[in-house]
């Protein structure tokens, strides 16, 4: 190889390692810039406000075919279930053919 090629190869090498940088340095991206008081206070409250308005549209549910207004709230206790007195058993006797008490 002569000195030319291998001037040439390392021209190229060069190049090549040169437009690489370039190309990680253009597209890597900045870090990010601290938020100002008065911006994140503005993005608290925007959020605050959004949230609210979420909120109150789920709880307002006016355009709700099935709504009514009218209807009784339910109790604030529920009274105790009746009491469950079971049917006095009788069990068959088949040599008298007739129930009696067990």
């Amino acid at each position: 190889m002569t000195m030319r090629t291998m001037a040439r190869r390392a021209g190229r090498a060069v190049a090549v390692a040169t437009a690489l940088a370039a190309a990680v340095a253009v597209t890597v991206p900045q870090p990010a810039q601290a938020v100002s008081p008065g911006a994140a206070v503005g993005i608290g409250l925007g959020s605050f406000a959004l949230g609210t308005a979420v909120g109150s549209a789920a709880a307002a549910p006016y355009y709700n075919p099935y709504y009514n207004p009218y209807y009784a709230p339910p109790p604030a206790y529920y009274p105790p279930p009746a009491a469950y007195y079971p049917p006095a058993r009788s069990c068959w006797d088949p040599y008298y053919r007739r129930y009696y008490a067990c």
